[in-house]
């Protein structure tokens, strides 16, 4: 079991890839509804943007396909440290990692900084039991880590990560394909993230059968009214992290939801 506790003042959070790389200095009145602030996935070297569509509709939510594109931690630090030390809430940086050796370059850099309420790892989509447990124990360190299974596996996975040293679980966007016509007008397949209220009932279901575990999981995924968040909330999440609803009502949702749960 993780020996760092997490510990919010109110239960909302970002989830990643909604808000970019640190809190923005003119944003800190509207952020201060934030429990904590989590950053956009980074990984240990740059990646570029995916090609072709990056977001695609359809009815009851929409589709991503981006590549998760960013600078690369070391550019990330030089970039952002700073705003991270100076944040009015808790920052926890997203590692997106490929290979459990990744961590042990990552996590010392992380360690020393100010400000830093913990780390988030996301694991990749086709993770099995036994390397999402080997990513679980790599992370273990000084800050408490938040582990981000793939959605399809997360309530399967959550016991054996948890016991390995997880401070938490979250929840991926779960992920799906469309077909769409490209340029010449032929048809072809999309895959990516899925973001919308059509996922809500799915991620409802998976909080709860991972809380009905005793596990500590923070919830996610189609929230989009402050009754959604409550049921979260009532079902045993620890706090909640909002997606598609950022895009749609902007900054000044923290706080007015924050009052909302009181």
């Amino acid at each position: 079991m993780s020996k760092y506790d997490l510990v919010f003042a109110n239960p909302l959070m970002n989830a990643a890839g909604t808000l970019g790389f640190a809190p923005a200095s003119h944003d800190t009145q509207a952020l201060s509804g934030l429990g904590a602030f989590v950053t956009d996935p980074l990984s240990l070297g740059a990646r570029t943007p995916a090609h072709g569509p990056r977001c695609l509709p359809y009815p009851g939510g929409f589709l991503l396909h981006t590549g998760y594109p960013n600078p690369g931690l070391n550019t990330a630090l030089r970039r952002h440290a700073a705003r991270w030390a100076r944040a009015s809430q808790p920052v926890i940086v997203h590692l997106l990692v490929q290979k459990v050796e990744d961590l042990s370059w990552m996590l010392p850099r992380l360690e020393r900084l100010e400000g830093l309420g913990g780390l988030e790892v996301g694991l990749p989509p086709e993770v099995d039991a036994s390397a999402a447990v080997a990513f679980a124990r790599a992370a273990a360190g000084e800050l408490p880590v938040i582990v981000r299974l793939p959605f399809e596996q997360a309530v399967q996975l959550a016991p054996a990560v948890v016991e390995a040293g997880a401070a938490a679980i979250s929840l991926s966007p779960p992920r799906g394909t469309l077909l769409v016509a490209n340029k010449s007008g032929s048809p072809h397949l999309v895959e990516g993230r899925l973001y919308g209220p059509s996922v809500y009932p799915l991620a409802l279901a998976a909080v709860r059968a991972i809380t009905a575990r005793g596990l500590p999981v923070i919830g996610a995924g189609g929230i989009y009214t402050v009754e959604q968040a409550r049921a979260m909330l009532a079902s045993g999440a620890l706090a909640v992290q909002l997606d598609g609803i950022i895009w749609k009502e902007g900054l000044q949702i923290w706080n007015c939801w924050k009052s909302m749960l009181a």
